[in-house]
């Protein structure tokens, strides 16, 4: 697994206030990512207040994921159980990248919709989704007390 923090960048008007900021995202220059695994697409999926996208397995893409708003949890199952990874505005808006053959989920473990870009490599297509549904059952996934059990998807 490989995890690349992202550092915030303020940006400034011409009068020189703060206007806002930038997060780079990916820069074929910083050498993290291999070119064979350099996103081939990018698209933005958006995951309600604690709910979970997954589990699933890819078998020919690689998984590229940086939350851009909220704060995510990915849970990747390996040879050796579960890990968790994080990426958000509380993890220096990580990028994880999950490998060809392991199965993950991604968790919004924040109360506002969480914003994550998507870049994998190679690129979806219509005819090769390439999406195979797996289970989880045996990891907890935590939500705030009083909150309904979210149902796993796609």
């Amino acid at each position: 697994m490989l995890v690349h923090p992202h550092p915030k960048i303020a940006t400034r008007a011409v009068d020189g206030t703060e206007n806002g900021f930038l997060v780079p995202i990916f820069n074929v220059h910083d050498g993290v990512i291999k070119p064979e695994q350099h996103p081939q697409q990018v698209y933005v999926t958006v995951i309600a207040p604690w709910q979970i996208k997954g589990p699933h397995l890819h078998l020919k893409r690689w998984g590229l994921f940086t939350c851009i708003c909220g704060d995510i949890k990915i849970v990747v199952r390996t040879a050796d159980g579960y890990q968790e990874y994080f990426s958000g505005e509380n993890y220096s808006f990580a990028t994880v990248q999950v490998p060809v053959g392991i199965p993950a989920a991604l968790q919004n473990i924040s109360s506002k919709e969480a914003y994550v870009l998507n870049m994998p490599s190679p690129a979806w297509r219509a005819d090769d989704r390439d999406e195979h549904a797996v289970s989880f059952d045996d990891y907890v996934f935590v939500w705030p007390a009083g909150y309904p059990k979210p149902s796993p998807s796609r």
